[in-house]
């Protein structure tokens, strides 16, 4: 057996140490956030929507490694859980509805918009549409004719909802005559359900309404005319923002970057609301979602890693099974 060369020794030792370099500058993946990002607290409100999207953007953290937690709150408490630094993210920022809280959030710098993650929502009163025909009611200022028949209430969601803060105005102002009506307030599904009953009597009701939401499929219903002052133009034609507590995008950019793009499209926020006044869970809806559109969340994906330092998009692929 013929030993090497002194000369070859030496050139297999440059090329042990060559490769010794070369591992040593191409390291493990490293974390893409710090630690203390990893559980990332939400913010709902109780409304099928966010609930829709929170939804997603748990299902989507939990597959990439970090800890969503989604907490029931109402909109004001949720607000000033933000300022108190005890939620990190909001999606459901509906403007201009929530200019108020926006504006007190922005006087104590406690708040900085991440992105517009829905466009071509609207927010404002309608009626069922047989009632609208047979009593020509068209705007808000049609509603006091009738008020007899709409037993002289408006139905409203939770207390202290921006959104019957304005038809508390509304009332107490005198506008449209209707100072001797009352505003119900309680929650999105018990609205809902006496709009289902009223509907199904052949009565008429006069109720907050919104899109997205599957109650536009539900019921055949008419959007008011009027209340721009109180919604807003174009029947409350809102735009719906993602907010974040201020610095945790600085302190969290890989989980910031992927909230920084993802959003929404009304048609895909009412497939998943469907789902979820159905009783499904809301990640178990986003998961079903994703699995038919995969194509959807590449872009939401784009340059955004897992918690452990890995590409985002192969993560998720492998847990849809894609």
């Amino acid at each position: 057996m013929t030993l090497p060369s002194a000369a070859t020794l030496r050139a297999l030792a440059s090329a042990t140490a060559l490769l010794g370099l070369s591992a040593a500058a191409t390291p493990a993946a490293a974390a893409a956030d710090p630690e203390a990002c990893k559980t990332i607290r939400l913010s709902d409100p109780g409304w099928t929507d966010i609930t829709a999207t929170n939804g997603v953007a748990a299902y989507l953290l939990d597959t990439l490694g970090y800890e969503p937690d989604v907490k029931t709150l109402s909109v004001p408490i949720g607000y000033q859980s933000m300022k108190n630094g005890e939620i990190d993210v909001f999606l459901g920022n509906w403007m201009p509805a929530q200019q108020a809280f926006i504006d007190d959030l922005n006087a104590a710098n406690a708040a900085e918009v991440l992105n517009k993650n829905l466009e071509g929502a609207k927010f404002t009163l309608a009626v069922p549409t047989a009632a609208a025909e047979k009593q020509g009611i068209k705007d808000f200022a049609d509603l006091a004719e009738h008020g007899d028949a709409f037993e002289r209430k408006i139905y409203g969601i939770e207390p202290g909802a921006p959104a019957n803060s304005n038809i508390q105005k509304m009332i107490d102002s005198g506008d449209f005559s209707l100072k001797d009506w009352e505003l119900v307030e309680s929650g999105e599904q018990a609205m809902l359900a006496q709009v289902e009953r009223a509907n199904n009597a052949g009565k008429p009701i006069v109720f907050l309404s919104w899109a997205p939401h599957p109650m536009n499929e539900q019921f055949d219903i008419t959007y008011l005319s009027g209340g721009d002052d109180y919604f807003g133009a174009n029947y409350g034609g809102a735009e719906v923002y993602t907010l974040a507590r201020t610095g945790w995008a600085a302190q969290c950019p890989n989980a910031a970057k992927f909230l920084k793009q993802l959003t929404f499209s009304i048609d895909m926020e009412n497939v998943l609301m469907g789902e979820i006044l159905d009783g499904e869970d809301p990640q178990d809806a986003a998961e079903a979602w994703l699995k038919e559109n995969a194509s959807a969340y590449e872009p939401w994906l784009a340059d955004v890693t897992t918690f452990e330092g890995e590409p985002a998009k192969e993560a998720v692929d492998e847990a849809l099974g894609l």
